[in-house]
């Protein structure tokens, strides 16, 4: 199973990226929690990015692109197969940039895939 990433958990059960999280663990797709806050996600603690996980397939954006720019390097780093930009994510110049490392960027709702099997 592809192996996530969910840049930008939060423990907010009205945020996507916790309805996201919970929906992958029941699918049955292992995941990894990278966030700024404390806690707990669809049974997976939170880290902060700091230790790269060479084993991801993808990542799934929860971070507005203001605040996108200290978690480049991360996000290249880890070396995913492709990025996933949530409605809301969507950045020009981090998607030029993952083109260039040969990473995919897509602009899509990870729910949505999810739900109608795209994922």
């Amino acid at each position: 199973m592809k192996k996530t990433l969910i840049l930008g958990a939060s423990t907010n059960t009205a945020r996507y990226s916790y309805l996201v999280a919970n929906k992958l663990v029941r699918k049955g797709y292992p995941i990894v929690n990278v966030g700024r806050k404390v806690g707990e996600v669809a049974g997976v603690e939170i880290q902060p990015a700091e230790d790269i996980h060479t084993d991801i397939d993808t990542i799934t954006l929860y971070v507005g692109p203001k605040n996108q720019p200290p978690y480049y390097d991360y996000i290249l780093n880890t070396k995913p197969k492709r990025v996933i930009f949530n409605p809301g994510t969507e950045n020009q110049e981090l998607s030029e940039k993952l083109k260039e490392a040969g990473i995919e960027s897509v602009e899509a709702c990870t729910l949505v895939m999810l739900n109608t099997g795209q994922y």
